[in-house]
């Protein structure tokens, strides 16, 4: 699932998720509860001032993060 995703730019651009969009509906980090790389992306496990966990995928160069199953 494709989702927007407001980014931190500190020392490198779009270095971790702050806060997501899925259908109109915002969720604010709360925090990284991990972050972990793959071949061609990064990883982001998330909680979120809903009270849920989420994980994002980052597929870097492109601009696009997905939203994806809990058991990555």
């Amino acid at each position: 699932m494709n989702i927007s995703v407001q980014t931190y730019s500190g020392y490198k651009a779009d270095e971790y998720p702050f806060s997501f969009s899925i259908e109109g509906s915002k969720f604010v980090v709360i925090s990284i509860e991990d972050r972990w790389y793959g071949p061609d992306c990064s990883y982001f496990k998330v909680f979120t001032d809903d009270g849920n966990t989420y994980i994002l995928k980052q597929i870097p160069g492109n601009n696009l993060w997905q939203m994806v199953p809990a058991d990555v």
